[in-house]
């Protein structure tokens, strides 16, 4: 196998893999019912900017459309690191409620385990940097050649 097929195989398969991560992202959300107010549905809204913009390079590589993506996965991965913020400021927020006398470092100790995860919004990063690493030197991007 060539190199150029094992870069195509691999770049497929980092794509498929942040679309499950993304839509499994989803259904998780659902289950946990992540939609009381307009904040909760932010993930609900990067996943849907994602999976389609995945699903186009996936199926129709072109210069547009895995720039696109890239565009799309560093949204995805701000909207990440803003969800990781609202679940550890409302992880102190909840902490220093129910025990306000504590000290400052004993109630960020308690926000890392709280009842909202850390790193569950990190999940969306993940898919984000999967399907970057997918865009690395893809094909598409390439002006020298004609595309196909």
């Amino acid at each position: 196998m060539s190199p150029a097929d094992t870069l195509f195989r691999l770049q497929r398969f980092l794509l498929v893999l942040s679309i499950l991560l993304l839509g499994g992202t989803v259904v998780e959300l659902l289950l946990v019912n992540h939609k009381e107010d307009l904040i909760q549905l932010t993930p609900f809204f990067l996943c849907g900017l994602g999976v389609p913009a995945a699903l186009l390079v996936l199926f129709r590589p072109r210069r547009a459309t895995v720039l696109g993506l890239r565009l799309c996965m560093a949204l995805v991965i701000c909207g990440s690191l803003f969800g990781i913020y609202e679940h550890f400021s409302n992880n102190v927020a909840f902490q220093r409620e129910i025990s306000p006398s504590a000290p400052i470092g004993s109630a960020l100790m308690h926000a890392v385990a709280g009842g909202n995860p850390l790193l569950a919004p990190g999940t969306l990063a993940v898919a984000a940097v999967l399907a970057l690493a997918a865009s690395y030197n893809h094909p598409a991007l390439d002006l020298s050649e004609p595309p196909a």
